[in-house]
């Protein structure tokens, strides 16, 4: 198969990494990909947009296009490669919708049974500033349409709502985004993604990630688009997997396919695991970021046939499955992200990525991997051809072994040997587990 990876975060060369090694592969590109898919793909000088995508997978008669990032789904990319008879893996327009409008996806959780937290929707500031005044408490503020994952303000009072409010939309803090806010109650408990392949009527065994938005260690600072990630969860167990599936998954792709929007692609279900039970926080319809890093390496069935099965609703003929492994990512970021930053800086210890171990397959659950996997993201090549940063979330590292304090010691001893000007990273991602005594 001809394949084509669509965007150009650490997420898109983890996904390379693991397409690379499929026995179905011919030929793989990456539009625009990066530094590090550069040598497991041919690299386009693409942009990410329906119509850029659309020339590039016929350019290169691509058999199959994997969409990486969200945007180009909610502007309709899948539809328009079905439209010229090329399969993608991921969702049309109308069933990307569960995460570019936070409002359609809340209240299709409310109408499917699924379990989640009371909200309200608000076109107009005034009313929503009215509802917080008669609604005193902790809220958690959402504009409406996609914003890079920076539109969630979790908040401690009326207050900080109120600034959240004014922000998303007389503040137009992420255009018209904000036009649209939702205010919900904000839960309490463990956060926890969720993670099947879909095929509009079936779902994959489950897997489970959690990830660290907040900056700085002990969950302080500004949220991010994520500093770490570790999976499994030393919680996920059968029984609150088959809940999951049972109360949530399930209930939420049936109500789509009554809609007329087929859910076909990764379903991806942020929870929130509360004292009754796990609720709904949010839907996104592609692989996350930094989860994917930690479950590529999980994957151990073919991924090519495993999307391509998404797009043909043949899912439940394949077998899907996770390996045992245990893997533990940890970002590295420009200094002063998710704020203002520097790039240009020369990236140095970036031998033995991914693409320099193929040999260092995820079905082979029988040994740790020999060495941390890097994943790029922020990096390009420099005018000597050296990596040098070129965004905020730098790279990604990831460890591996049979416990998550195996994974992380290994995370955390390749992340040493790597350095840049600023570089910054969280020291507790994966820390304090009840796990890391097994």
């Amino acid at each position: 198969m001809n394949v084509l990876i669509v965007g150009s975060g650490a997420r898109e060369h983890a996904l390379a990494w693991r397409i690379r090694q499929s026995p179905a592969l011919a030929r793989l590109w990456a539009a625009p990909g990066n530094y590090g898919t550069a040598s497991l793909a041919d690299n386009l000088p693409s942009g990410t947009g329906v119509d850029s995508i659309t020339a590039a997978a016929r350019q290169v008669s691509a058999d199959l296009v994997v969409v990486g990032p969200e945007a180009p789904l909610a502007d309709g990319l899948a539809d328009a490669l079905t439209a010229m008879g090329i399969p993608v893996f991921g969702p049309t327009r109308a069933a990307a919708r569960l995460e570019s409008s936070k409002s359609f996806a809340r209240k299709l959780v409310r109408d499917s049974g699924a379990p989640g937290p009371e909200f309200a929707v608000f076109r107009d500031e005034s009313d929503a500033l009215d509802y917080l005044r008669r609604n005193p408490g902790p809220r958690v503020v959402k504009a409406d349409g996609l914003a890079a994952g920076k539109g969630v303000f979790v908040c401690d009072d009326a207050m900080q709502a109120a600034a959240a409010v004014q922000g998303c939309m007389s503040g137009r803090l992420f255009g018209s985004a904000g036009d649209t806010i939702v205010l919900e109650q904000r839960l309490e408990g463990r956060e926890v993604s969720v993670f099947a392949f879909c095929d509009g009527e079936h779902l994959s065994p489950l897997a489970a990630a959690c990830d660290y938005k907040r900056l700085n260690d002990g969950d302080t600072g500004p949220n991010t688009g994520g500093m770490g990630s570790y999976s499994p969860p030393e919680f996920w167990t059968p029984e609150l997997c088959a809940q999951v599936e049972r109360t949530i998954m399930r209930p939420v792709v049936n109500a789509m396919t009554e809609r007329g929007a087929p859910y076909r692609g990764v379903l991806y279900a942020g929870l929130m695991l509360t004292a009754d039970g796990p609720k709904v926080l949010e839907f996104n319809c592609r692989l996350g970021d930094p989860e994917t890093q930690t479950l590529m390496p999980r994957l151990a069935s073919d991924p090519l046939e495993l999307m391509l099965a998404c797009n043909q609703g043949a899912l439940h003929r394949v077998n899907a499955q996770w390996n045992d492994r245990r893997c533990v990512a940890v970002v590295m970021a420009s200094g002063g992200y998710p704020g203002d930053y520097e790039t240009g800086f020369q990236i140095t210890g970036l031998e033995n990525t991914p693409s320099d171990t193929p040999e260092n397959t995820p079905t082979d659950t029988s040994s740790d991997m020999d060495d941390a996997l890097i994943f790029a993201a922020g990096v390009g090549a420099g005018p000597s051809g050296r990596p040098v940063t070129t965004g905020g979330r730098v790279l990604t590292v990831v460890g591996s072994g049979s416990s998550i304090a195996q994974a992380r010691q290994q995370a955390y001893a390749r992340l040493q040997g790597i350095s840049f000007h600023g570089a910054h990273w969280r020291n507790d991602i994966a820390l304090n587990l009840r796990e890391q005594n097994r």
